[in-house]
């Protein structure tokens, strides 16, 4: 969750269908609206505009990503995964503006937090408390985090779900997506029905605040043996599908290391991407959110703290094996042993065509060489991230190539990425080589 910053304020969530469906409505209108005068202008000049250019432009970027933080819900979280996902495909300005929906969030104001809770726990529920903060200590698109101290001692975060947000999921979704195809994010020829229906089952899962509460619990126990590691405690009696409530942990947020000393900065990276390697091979159960604010350091025990299991997802030994053998094929330069490992994967199908194939398997390779390389690689002394995103851009602007792979292989990826940007950001160097070799 994104702690408050200066443009976070308290705003009611819109918790009906028909009045987020109106503000949909109204934010397509506007956008169009838009376009439209935008074109009439370029017209009278004697241009001729693209239809998408004239509908991604910063001002429409910024209106959307404006909307979605007010609403927050499905329609800010699947925001935030395509800003993500699609960052390196849009110009500069574009992508920063759409980064906002990662950053801010705003708040429910007292009345309607009263309502949720009352709902929750009962009209009388502020008598188990000693103190209950009314301003949250943090605020994301599906909930907002407060700190309070219970009658017997008990110093908790209590996470509170923004009203309206499972009911509003399948039809948040729906109408984001609208409006990306609208601005051309999306090519209209791609069919993303499975991928909006798994948006729609996860979204599902990470409001459920009680199924969250049973996933922190077995990671605490999966890390009991790693004491570099402090997962919050559960607090079953005041869960609820609605309202988790877990110790309250101190800690640094891990993005604003940035200038802490280069062993603490390596020694973060390490950590998260050593859990990732024990996610995949062994527990065969991953925290699939990227998001950087899952995690935070503490200074005085040089321990890293992992927050939200919402997005929480497990797999099958089958796909370890797989990236296994992808891993094992990329360190060993065998080209068809990545192929095949992909063609299981799922990243391209037997029908792809050969240099598509071949353009992906260039990208795998391209990802693979921070773990080619002897030694340390150093995030931040290198052009990867640039190669890779022209690669990328490449293919993806290739509206020949449509595929979308297998869900369990999205979610993974979008894990792998968001720490490949973590350590980017805190110019970390880590010899990935070692920390991968036990599991190959």
């Amino acid at each position: 969750m994104t702690e408050h910053s200066s443009d976070s304020r308290a705003i009611a969530v819109p918790g009906g269908r028909l009045s987020r469906l109106a503000r949909f409505g109204g934010l397509a209108s506007t956008v169009a609206g838009s376009a439209a005068l935008n074109g009439a202008r370029q017209m009278g000049r004697g241009q001729r505009p693209r239809a998408r250019d004239l509908v991604l432009t910063p001002s429409n970027a910024r209106r959307v990503a404006d909307q979605l933080a007010q609403m927050r819900g499905a329609a800010m979280k699947v925001g935030q995964l395509v800003s993500m996902d699609a960052g390196d495909m849009l110009p500069p300005e574009l992508a920063e503006i759409m980064g906002r929906l990662r950053a801010d969030a705003h708040y429910m104001p007292g009345h309607q937090l009263k309502a949720v809770l009352n709902t929750a726990w009962g009209a009388g529920w502020l008598a188990r408390f000693r103190k209950f903060d009314g301003r949250p200590i943090a605020a994301a698109s599906i909930g907002q985090v407060h700190r309070a101290i219970t009658v017997d001692g008990r110093d908790l975060a209590i996470k509170v779900q923004y009203p309206g947000v499972r009911q509003s999921i399948d039809s948040d979704v729906n109408n984001v997506a609208t409006l990306f195809r609208l601005s051309g994010m999306m090519p209209k020829e791609l069919d993303i029905t499975p991928m909006l229906d798994e948006a729609k089952r996860q979204l599902h899962d990470e409001a459920d605040y009680e199924r969250e509460g049973r996933y922190l619990s077995r990671f605490a126990g999966l890390l009991a043996d790693a004491p570099d590691f402090r997962v919050p405690a559960l607090h079953e009696d005041l869960t609820t599908p609605s309202v988790l409530a877990m110790d309250f942990v101190e800690g640094v947020a891990v993005e604003r290391l940035t200038d802490a000393p280069q062993t603490v900065r390596d020694r973060v990276m390490g950590l998260l991407i050593g859990l990732l390697f024990r996610e995949l091979f062994e527990f065969h159960l991953m925290q699939t959110d990227p998001n950087f604010a899952n995690y935070r350091y503490q200074p005085k025990t040089d321990r890293v703290v992992l927050l939200d299991f919402g997005a929480t997802r497990a797999f099958g030994p089958d796909l370890a094996d797989q990236f296994r053998a992808l891993l094992k094929g990329g360190l060993d330069d065998d080209r068809a042993a990545m192929r095949r490992a992909i063609l299981d994967i799922g990243f391209f199908g037997e029908d792809t065509a050969p240099h598509h194939q071949e353009l992906l398997l260039d990208i795998v390779a391209l990802s693979m060489e921070p773990m080619k390389r002897p030694g340390a690689f150093d995030f931040a002394d290198n052009d990867l991230a640039i190669r890779m995103r022209d690669a990328g851009m490449a293919l993806g602007e290739d509206r020949s190539f449509m595929h979308i792979p297998p869900m369990d292989t999205l979610f993974l990826q979008r894990k792998f990425t968001g720490l490949y940007m973590l350590a980017s950001r805190l110019r970390a160097s880590l010899d990935l080589r070692a920390l991968i070799e036990g599991y190959l």
